[in-house]
């Protein structure tokens, strides 16, 4: 039997040790540990790597406490619009969906667009329409409502200003959740899901969703998910850039992952991490800033839930 391993992320940014409450830095240890809980059984029982990356994902987005799914920011006009992204590393088949309202989990209607369409990434009412023939459920907004979040709206509601979720001015909430999976199969997945940013207008499509940038898969590589500001991520491929240091220039996971999150993405401007796992199931997590969401598990029984540096 393989080695198997599943890491997840609930977001980077300005998470300062001691800013937060006991009680609220243990409920989010809690959804962390939740999730890799589901996902890591499913690794357990032979399960696919694709599966336990997508059911990870919808354990996160179902939390109020992440950008994403139920905790998705409010949009500049009071509406919720998700993203996600998902890859199987296997056939490097791929689905994505962006602005998107109402779908309680996207990272299963980014699934349902690999695995029954034709197409890889679908968008805004097409993408609904594709949603609404597979029958998928809509969830009323109340579902989508937070208090916190309609807060950090109205801070910066009718001007033009956005707020990434990991700007300092947050309080405790912070950004794109992912999972990263090596099954016992030695194949990899990646999966990727966010609520964008508070008062986002025009449109405005993040890394997430984006094969390449924010989500990416490959058994010759690794499998990556990213979290942290996004225009930057987008402009430097990363997640992409990741597995392409290792296959043309022969890097180990942890040297590609940390030239990247800790050179290349910081010398034009960007800041944020990722998670990532290769087919022999090694992990690592790099991120930039003051702290990251994340936990992980392998079939060695190593595992940890962490949010700051150290």
């Amino acid at each position: 039997m393989s080695k198997y391993a599943l890491a997840l992320h609930g977001g980077a940014g300005t998470l300062v040790k001691g800013m937060m409450t006991p009680e609220k830095e243990g409920a989010y240890k809690k959804a962390l540990q939740s999730a890799l809980d589901v996902g890591y059984a499913i690794l357990e029982k032979g399960g696919s790597s694709i599966s336990a990356v997508t059911e990870t994902v919808a354990c996160l987005e179902d939390s109020p406490l992440f950008n994403a799914g139920k905790g998705s920011v409010f949009t500049a006009d009071g509406t919720h619009e998700m993203d996600a992204a998902i890859m199987d590393g296997l056939n490097r088949n791929a689905g994505a969906v962006s602005l998107i309202t109402g779908i309680r989990n996207p990272i299963r209607l980014a699934k349902a667009i690999m695995e029954e369409s034709e197409h890889v990434f679908l968008a805004g009412e097409g993408a609904m329409r594709f949603a609404k023939k597979l029958n998928f459920n809509l969830e009323e907004p109340t579902y989508f409502y937070d208090e916190l979040r309609y807060q950090q709206w109205l801070d910066i509601k009718d001007t033009d200003n956005f707020q990434l979720d990991h700007s300092l001015k947050k309080d405790s909430k912070f950004g794109t959740v992912g999972a990263v999976a090596c099954d016992q199969n030695g194949n990899v997945a990646a999966a990727t899901s966010t609520g964008g940013m508070t008062n986002k207008r025009y449109g405005r499509v993040g890394d997430s969703p984006m094969i390449g940038a924010g989500n990416y898969a490959n058994n010759k590589t690794c499998a990556v998910s990213c979290t942290g500001s996004g225009e930057f991520f987008i402009k430097g491929v990363v997640a992409y850039d990741v597995s392409c240091l290792m296959e043309f220039k022969g890097l180990s996971l942890e040297a590609a992952a940390t030239e990247v999150i800790q050179k290349r993405i910081v010398e034009i401007g960007g800041d944020g991490g990722l998670i990532a796992v290769d087919g022999k199931a090694n992990l690592t997590m790099p991120f930039n800033t003051e702290g990251m969401y994340r936990a992980y598990k392998t079939s060695n029984q190593e595992t940890d839930v962490a949010i700051y540096t150290s």
